[in-house]
């Protein structure tokens, strides 16, 4: 069995789902520190001017060493409403924007507290959307423990996964005290090319949310993320 443990993020990039649809086993790495203004809780879309953050305000003060789980949402900044208009004013125009927009909407529609609450169901919706069949794990309901590479083996023995797929990114942590051969677990990184699709707005913009791939290319999308993926 195959797996991937990747930190949940909000409205990911294409190369996020590259990963899920590569392996047996997704596991959202959920119970390790939250990386403030990182992925976790923004993302990117295009707009007509050029690209535009779409972040998620979250309460940090005095929150040092808070696991991804217990970040928690400032709802007093109204944040679901602008990120849904921005998504709304910059997308109307694609070719499928009315066939996802209504069910992406209601996401937003709910009372949420914390910062998984928005990122894991949306990443969940979007997951179902393209048709990916990996199963879904959560690290905090693993109890893991060791930290880098030893970590992330022990995740991969407590889901009965003999082999890891990772991003190249974490190449150079994982090299660093690598525990895959010791604990007979074969190691495999992405590949990954941005392939280029049809966008609105001028000149092509890569490394986006999903999203403006989805509304621009509708069930096509999978076959788009597939076209990136490189032999080693």
């Amino acid at each position: 069995m195959k797996a991937v443990i990747m930190q949940p993020n909000y409205l990911p990039w294409m190369g996020y789902f590259d990963l899920m649809d590569q392996c047996d086993a997704f596991v959202f790495l959920d119970h390790v520190q939250h990386i403030k203004r990182d992925w976790e809780q923004r993302n990117r879309i295009k707009s007509p001017n050029s690209e535009l953050w779409l972040s998620i305000p979250v309460l940090s003060k005095g929150k040092y060493h808070q696991k991804i789980n217990e970040v928690v949402l400032d709802n007093s900044q109204k944040w679901k409403e602008k990120h849904l208009q921005s998504i709304k004013l910059n997308y109307v125009k694609t070719p499928f924007f009315e066939k996802y927009f209504e069910e992406f909407s209601n996401f937003y529609s709910q009372e949420v507290t914390n910062l998984v609450d928005i990122s894991i169901p949306l990443t969940l919706w979007i997951k179902k959307i393209l048709g990916l069949n990996c199963q879904i794990f959560y690290s905090s309901n693993l109890n893991p423990q060791g930290k880098k590479s030893e970590l992330l083996c022990d995740i991969c023995h407590k889901i009965g996964a003999n082999e890891y797929l990772s991003p190249v990114g974490a190449k150079n942590y994982i090299d660093a005290d690598n525990h895959f051969i010791k604990n007979n677990i074969k190691l495999e990184y992405q590949n990954f090319e941005h392939p280029v699709y049809n966008q609105l707005w001028g000149n092509f913009i890569s490394h986006l949310s999903v999203i403006d791939l989805i509304f621009n290319e509708g069930q096509n999308s999978l076959n788009v993320i597939r076209s990136g993926r490189k032999n080693l």
